[in-house]
């Protein structure tokens, strides 16, 4: 299990710490900017051009880059990828899909209702009533088997399967057919707040059913689907996977007559823009890792910028960039060292450096869990304590007599900094910190590693003073944020598992708070519960939340129903191109 978790969190952080996720993650994204705190959460925060369906003519085909075609569509898979989630939500069915921000909408196309027992009833149950005209690829109707067999294979129960595990399907106690085979109701042993992340995407029985089958990649055709669009060739020599026409579908009828995805690596794509090989392509990989400096980067986005009948999509991805502090390494086992590291970061200048040579405006984050364009965002960095970090280290013992580095018991305050290698944007980042936490008298000594070694060698090994990386972040922030902060426990052979607490501080308050979140079914109290976590974990001085990952995606003029789409994916049936007036 501990390889499996490894492997997991391998592919969910977004390393470049400001710039991963170069295919465009569709889940869990608008005027380009992320909302601050104050302003109005229901405004638009995507930056996607509009899918009219009446201004969207019939026919034709998209070809959109990605990384490379996918090990597996299963994205409960450990070699999933974005490149599998992005396809996937094409082929399957969600019963929820996420709005601008980051709320879970029930999607009409497969759900008519979903209703869970009110706060206080026990036990919980959910009552999903499909949508009786969605049907597999085969004609047959989507049903209670599918979910049992879904929540068999994530529940963990049984040892044999070895997916992922994603939180929540270990609370479901059983699944049955409600009053007709449309119905499905599931019961929990114990309340799951966030019980709409489950079953999205949904896998068919024959998929899920036996271990052996859902151990093995879901690749290749003849496998069924219940999207939009029908898998019709899965071609990993050729780097391409194409998708068309559904002729099953029973919602609003698909636009293109295909989508192509074509591998596509991320210093090729200009190029492939401008020979006009390419209509949708994620930028962000292209515009930092593929080049050698912020000044190159800089020169890449105006290319792309000037690319004749292209259009620059920008965006707050769905992705909290952080600096992660070690707590098992001196001088940071002490709590008020970590606290001062905190207030010496000035979390507005290094999203400038960061957000601003690539149009986006700087939007500090002040939230470990919630993103700032997320409904109840709120800042709460003040936690931390007092802002004169000079103060908590001279407290500490760290005298800084002449003006430079500090120094203790004749040891200077000098801390690494574990940065992706090849990333523009985490190079202009370190560099800002360098100079934020020298004017604190702390000294940084940046190392790179590249992202094959990041994890394995570096985060999991302990082997780093401070890290910055970014994580994912979705609607539901407690299954998501939970493992990054939940406190390390012993493993088997007696020493502290960090698991993907990379930080390696925890409390069990912080741990109850998570617990309590994930039981309340009062989304009012349960956003509480979450934003007193978020204040212990600013106290701890676990790590700094620096900024949301910028999302940088070109569409060719005239294609509509696509862009940089934040916590949003695309509606696949209503992508296409506008008809000519």
């Amino acid at each position: 299990m501990r390889v499996r978790q490894l492997t997991a969190a391998a592919a969910a952080l977004l390393l470049a710490a400001g710039l991963g996720g170069c295919s465009g993650h569709p889940a869990p994204g608008r005027t380009p900017a992320p909302v601050p705190a104050s302003a109005d959460p229901t405004a638009t925060t995507g930056d996607v051009r509009p899918a009219d369906r009446a201004a969207v003519r019939d026919g034709g085909v998209l070809r959109w880059a990605v990384d490379g075609v996918p090990a597996t569509l299963n994205v409960y898979q450990g070699a999933a990828t974005a490149d599998s989630a992005l396809i996937a939500h094409a082929l399957y069915p969600s019963l929820f899909r996420p709005d601008e921000h980051g709320r879970l909408v029930p999607d009409p196309d497969y759900l008519e209702s979903a209703e869970s027992t009110p706060p206080g009833q026990r036990p919980q149950v959910v009552t999903y009533r499909l949508n009786p005209h969605a049907v597999w690829s085969d004609g047959s109707p989507l049903s209670a088997a599918d979910f049992a067999a879904q929540r068999a294979a994530l529940s963990g129960l049984d040892p044999a399967y070895r997916g992922l595990r994603p939180a929540g399907y270990d609370s479901v106690d059983s699944v049955a057919q409600g009053a007709d085979p449309h119905e499905v109701r599931v019961t929990f042993r114990q309340p799951y707040a966030e019980w709409r992340s489950l079953f999205g995407p949904l896998y068919p029985a024959a998929e899920t059913g036996r271990p052996e089958v859902f151990n093995r990649a879901l690749a290749g055709e003849g496998h069924l689907g219940a999207g939009p669009y029908a898998l019709s060739r899965y071609d990993a020599g050729a780097g391409r996977v194409t998708v068309v026409r559904n002729p099953l579908w029973w919602g609003d009828a698909p636009k293109t007559d295909r989508i192509e995805f074509l591998a596509t690596p991320p210093e090729q794509r200009l190029d492939a823009l401008d020979q006009d090989r390419l209509d949708i392509a994620p930028l962000t990989a292209a515009l930092d890792r593929a080049v050698p400096s912020s000044e190159a980067a800089a020169t890449a986005l105006r290319r792309a910028e000037s690319l004749p009948g292209v259009t620059v999509h920008r965006a707050a991805a769905a992705s909290l960039t952080q600096l992660t502090v070690n707590a098992a390494r001196t001088p940071l086992t002490d709590p008020a060292v970590r606290r001062a590291l905190a207030r010496a970061v000035d979390r507005r200048r290094i999203a400038e450096a960061a957000l601003t040579p690539l149009g986006l405006p700087a939007a500090p984050l002040g939230s470990h869990l919630l993103a700032g364009d997320q409904e109840g965002y709120r800042d709460n960095s003040a936690a931390a304590g007092p802002a004169d970090a000079a103060r908590l280290l001279d407290d500490a013992g760290w005298k800084r007599p002449n003006g430079g580095t500090r120094v203790k018991d004749g040891k200077t305050l000098t801390l690494t900094l574990l940065v992706p290698a090849g990333s523009a944007t985490a190079r202009r980042t370190a560099d800002a910190l360098t100079a934020d936490l020298a004017e604190s008298g702390i000294a940084l000594k940046p190392v790179a590693s590249p992202a094959e070694t990041f994890v394995k060698d570096h985060l999991a090994a302990g082997d780093y003073d401070l890290a910055l990386f970014a994580w994912p972040a979705g609607p539901s922030p407690v299954g998501e944020q939970r493992p990054a902060y939940a406190k390390p426990r012993p493993g088997p052979d007696g020493a502290l598992d960090p698991g993907t607490n990379y930080g390696r501080s925890g409390t069990e308050e912080i741990d109850r708070l998570f617990d309590r979140a994930a039981m309340e079914l009062d989304p009012a109290a349960r956003l509480d519960l979450l934003q007193e976590a978020d204040v212990r974990i600013w106290q701890l001085g676990h790590s700094v939340p620096l900024y949301q990952r910028p999302e940088l995606v070109a569409v060719r003029d005239g294609v509509a129903g696509v862009g940089a789409f934040g916590f949003g994916r695309p509606r696949f049936q209503d992508t296409g191109w506008i008809r000519e007036r």
